[in-house]
C-alpha cells in the first residue's frame, strides 16, 4: 500500500471550481449566460469549494459584446445565490480584463468596483511575469480587504523545465518575490497545459522549503498531461487545484473534479466532497450544454492536442494562427509558422505565451512567414520592444530591436521603468467622451476598457438602440427544432436513396 494513502496527518485537498468562467471560456468561446448558472448556484455553494471562479479573463469582453449582459451584474446576481463560497476572478495585472496596459486611474477604479460588486479573490498575473505590473491593482486589492493571489505564468525554454530561462531557479525566485509582495496565496498558472508531472512535483517540493503561503495550481488538459500533473502535485503537497464539472472539463479546459474526488477518497488528501452532489450538478450542465454546442471545436477527433507537446503553442493562440493564415489563403504554411513562433518569441525576449503576448508573438510570426522577417511589424510588437508591456524574461535581440524601433514614434531607446508610468490618466477623458450615457462608475469602466463595443452595449442597456438578433440567447426549444430539421433531412435522403 502506498504510504501516501494510509499514513500521515489529514490534509484535505482544496479545490477551486472554474465551471462558470474558465470551463466555458476554454471550450465554448466564453458564451455561457448567467441565466444558465442560476439554477445550480445554491447547490454549487454547498459543495465546499475553496472558491468559485466566476469572472475575469475574457468574460468581461464577451458578456458585453456578444451576450448583451452587464459584466458587473453577473457578480451581483450570483452573490444572491452563492453566499458562503468566495468568488474568484482572473485579473491580467495592468491589462485588467483587456488587451493592453491601462492607466493607473482605470486600474484603481476597476479593482474598487469589482470589490464593491462582490469579488473576493483576485488572481493577478502579468504576461511577462514582470510583477511591477501588479503594483497598482495589488494596492487596491489590499485596501479593499480582499485576497491577493500572486501568479507566475508557467512556460518552458525546452521540452522540460530547465535551460537558460524557465528553470527551477526562475520559479523559486519568482515565488519568493510574490510572497514578499504580501500575496495571500501563490498560483502557478500553466495556460498551455505543457507542465510535466515530475517537473511540477519538483517545483512544489522546492517551493514548500522557501515560502509559507499556500500554493494553488492551475493547468489545462490540452496536452493530456493535466491529471498526471495534478496527481504528482497533490502528492508533493500542493494546497489547491482548479477543476471543472465534467461536461465543461478536459479538452482545453481543466481536469474534471469528479475523478479527483473519487481518487483521493479515504486518503490523507480526501476532499470531503459529496460525489453524488457533483454528479447531480454535472447532469444539469448536460441539460443546458446543447445551447452552446455550436462553439465546441469539431475539427479534430482527438480531445487532446498532442502537437502542443512539441510546439508548446497554447490552444487559443493556435486558433488565431489558423484564422490569420486562412484569411491569407496560406493555411498550408502553418508548420512554418510554428517554427517561426519559437524564433520570434526568443528574439522578442522569450515572453510566456499568454494573453496578450501570445497574440503579439503569433501575429508577428505570421507576418514574418508571409512577408519576410520583420518586413512588417505590428504596433504591439513595437510597444513590447520599447518596454511598454514591461521587462521581458531575457533581453530583446539587439538586431531585432533596431529593426523594430526604426522610425518608432516614441524613439529608439527602450524604457526600463514600470510600464504604467508612461501612460497618461484616462478616466476623465473617458468620462467626458461618454457623457450621460454612463450612469455610474460601473458604466464608465465598461466604456473605458472597451470604448467602441462598450458604448454600443450601453446603448443597448438603456434602450437607445435595439439589440441585434445575434446577442439573443438560443433556447433549448431552438435546439430541438434544429435537431428535428436535421433528422427530417436525413430521413428524406434515406427515402430518396
Amino acid at each position: 500500500m502506498d504510504p501516501f494513502l494510509e499514513n500521515g496527518p489529514k490534509n484535505p485537498l482544496k479545490i477551486q471550481d472554474n465551471t462558470f468562467r474558465d470551463g466555458h471560456q476554454s471550450l465554448l468561446a466564453t458564451r455561457m449566460r448567467t441565466e444558465d448558472m442560476i439554477p445550480i448556484a445554491e447547490k454549487m455553494d454547498s459543495v465546499g469549494f475553496w472558491a468559485m471562479e466566476v469572472w475575469g479573463g475574457a468574460t468581461f469582453d464577451t458578456m458585453h459584446r456578444f451576450l448583451a449582459e452587464d459584466p458587473f451584474d453577473r457578480i451581483r446576481t450570483l452573490k444572491k445565490y452563492i453566499k458562503k463560497t468566495p468568488f474568484s476572478m482572473l485579473l491580467r495585472g495592468q491589462n485588467l480584463v483587456g488587451y493592453r496596459n491601462y492607466a493607473d486611474d482605470v486600474a484603481s477604479l476597476f479593482v474598487d468596483k469589482a470589490s464593491e460588486a462582490g469579488m473576493d479573490v483576485f488572481r493577478v498575473f502579468d504576461a511577462l511575469n514582470d510583477f511591477r505590473n501588479f503594483q497598482t491593482v495589488v494596492e487596491r486589492i489590499k485596501a479593499n480587504g480582499k485576497h491577493f493571489q500572486g501568479t507566475i505564468c508557467y512556460s518552458l525554454t525546452e521540452r522540460r523545465m530547465g535551460g537558460d530561462v524557465f528553470n527551477l531557479e526562475y520559479y523559486v525566485n519568482k515565488a519568493k518575490e510574490i510572497q514578499e509582495m504580501g500575496a495571500d496565496t501563490l498560483c502557478l498558472k500553466d495556460m498551455a497545459g505543457i507542465m510535466a508531472p515530475f517537473d511540477i512535483a519538483k517545483i512544489i517540493t522546492e517551493l514548500k522549503k522557501v515560502i509559507t503561503i499556500p500554493i494553488h495550481l492551475h493547468t489545462h488538459y490540452t496536452s493530456g498531461m493535466a491529471s498526471m500533473v495534478y496527481l504528482e502535485a497533490i502528492k508533493a503537497g500542493v494546497d489547491i487545484v482548479d477543476t471543472c464539472l465534467a461536461p465543461f472539463a478536459l479538452r482545453t479546459s481543466q481536469p474534471a473534479v469528479e475523478p479527483i474526488v473519487a481518487s483521493f477518497y479515504e486518503t490523507v488528501r480526501d476532499t470531503q466532497f459529496d460525489l453524488s452532489l457533483l454528479l447531480e450538478l454535472g447532469d444539469y450542465i448536460e441539460t443546458i450544454a446543447p445551447k452552446y454546442r455550436d462553439y465546441l471545436a469539431k475539427n479534430r477527433m482527438s480531445v487532446i492536442d498532442t502537437g502542443v507537446l512539441a510546439h508548446q503553442v497554447p490552444g487559443g493562440m493556435i486558433s488565431n494562427l489558423v484564422s490569420q493564415l486562412t484569411e491569407a489563403k496560406a493555411l498550408h504554411r502553418l508548420p512554418e509558422v510554428y517554427k517561426e513562433v519559437a524564433a520570434t518569441r526568443r528574439e522578442l525576449g522569450m515572453p510566456p505565451l499568454v494573453t496578450p503576448t501570445s497574440q503579439i508573438v503569433g501575429v508577428q510570426a505570421v507576418l514574418n512567414v508571409l512577408f519576410g522577417r520583420y518586413k512588417m511589424v505590428t504596433n504591439e510588437v513595437k510597444d513590447l520592444v520599447y518596454g511598454l508591456y514591461g521587462k521581458t524574461p531575457i533581453p530583446v535581440d539587439p538586431e531585432v530591436q533596431n529593426k523594430v524601433l526604426k522610425g518608432y514614434k516614441r524613439g529608439q531607446t527602450p524604457v526600463t521603468g514600470r510600464a504604467a508610468d508612461y501612460l497618461e490618466p484616462e478616466l476623465e477623458k473617458a468620462r467626458q467622451k461618454i457623457g450621460d450615457l454612463a450612469k455610474d462608475d460601473f458604466d464608465l469602466l465598461i466604456f473605458a476598457l472597451y470604448p467602441n463595443t462598450g458604448e454600443k452595449f450601453l446603448r443597448w442597456k438603456y434602450g437607445l438602440e435595439e439589440k441585434p438578433a445575434s446577442v439573443k440567447p438560443k433556447t433549448l426549444e431552438d435546439i430541438r427544432k434544429e435537431d428535428a430539421a436535421i433528422a427530417a433531412a436525413i430521413e428524406q435522403v434515406r427515402n430518396d436513396v
